[in-house]
């Protein structure tokens, strides 16, 4: 299927892709079908976009790329919601808000968005753990001097590597 975004211009997304939102996402209440596209040029960051609205889409990402102590507890409420029998099907995403400065690139830890990737039920959730921000730079201090050097990211397996190997590594 091929989906019109208004910004974006033209998806193509299969419909077994859509995933649904029961309880539609904070401020976007009301709608409740989207799809998830990989933006191939900017990774890790992905869109989430409404298929009810051509004008909602969301920058999206994995937390773990960015922030690896991030955790937070499922309820059981959330897994029955969600129908979730594995933690292998669950994928948590958090929206990002873009500023032309990379410095203010914040994502929100607060309020991560919880997908079963078997059955394409979502939810947002809102975590109440001050340890989380809602507007949580994204972008620390060495990685943006990293980003300005080299003029691309440095997604969080690399950064593993060289701080678990103390090695200087070539891309």
């Amino acid at each position: 299927m091929v989906f019109v975004s208004k910004i974006h211009g033209e998806i193509k997304y299969e419909e077994k892709n859509t995933i649904m939102f029961n309880k539609g996402i904070l401020g976007f209440d009301e709608l409740k079908k989207f799809i998830l596209v990989d933006l191939e040029e900017y990774k890790p960051f992905k869109l989430l976009h409404s298929i009810e609205d051509d004008e909602v889409g969301l920058i999206v990402t994995s937390p773990y790329d960015f922030f690896e102590d991030y955790e937070i507890k499922l309820n059981e409420k959330t897994i029955n919601n969600l129908e979730i029998k594995s933690p292998e099907e669950v994928m948590i995403i958090t929206t990002v808000t873009l500023n032309s400065d990379v410095k203010k690139i914040t994502t929100n830890l607060q309020g991560p968005i919880i997908i079963n990737s078997s059955n394409k039920l979502g939810e947002q959730l809102i975590i109440d753990n001050s340890k989380f921000k809602v507007k949580e730079p994204l972008v620390k201090e060495w990685l943006y001097a990293y980003y300005n050097k080299k003029k691309r990211w440095i997604t969080h397996d690399r950064w593993w590597y060289r701080n678990n190997y103390k090695q200087d590594w070539r891309w």
